[in-house]
């Protein structure tokens, strides 16, 4: 949970944004590893296409996007352009997206966790898949959910 006034944000270190830009390129070439995806969202200032892998997740077959390390440029993106695309080769699939309110988010969450946790428990601050309800709970504020609809 946020100590400060400020939205919660972790930048990724110099190891993490490497990594990011091969799983991002992998997806562009067609090789999803556990289900990533390269998302393109339309920047809220410059208007440019704006490319980050994300770990898109399923819950009750509706689809969803995690901020694992919070309020990120691109959820900021997101608020302001309501979807965007997401690529594995060369399906493209755009979405419409919509944030969660924070009392909506435990369940999805939880079960994201759950599946992605080796790869991000390290931002939820100490929360984690085993994480009490009211933990996840109080947690659900730092980290943005959009549910997304793929435009058939």
């Amino acid at each position: 949970m946020s100590s400060s006034s400020a939205p919660y944000y972790r930048k990724g270190s110099p190891m993490t944004v490497r990594f990011n830009s091969v799983i991002g390129r992998l997806a562009r070439l067609g090789f999803s590893l556990a289900g990533t995806a390269e998302m393109s969202v339309r920047g809220r200032k410059s208007g440019r296409m704006q490319r980050i892998p994300v770990n898109p997740h399923v819950y009750k077959d509706a689809q969803y996007l995690v901020s694992a390390r919070g309020h990120s440029q691109w959820v900021r993106n997101m608020r302001a352009a309501g979807g965007g695309e997401l690529r594995v080769g060369r399906r493209v699939r755009e979405f419409t997206a919509v944030e969660l309110p924070d009392g909506e988010k435990l369940p999805i969450l939880r079960t994201y966790l759950e599946k992605w946790g080796w790869e991000v428990n390290q931002y939820f601050q100490g929360v984690t898949a085993r994480s009490s309800d009211e933990e996840i709970t109080a947690a659900a504020q730092d980290h943005p959910v959009f549910r997304i609809t793929v435009r058939s």
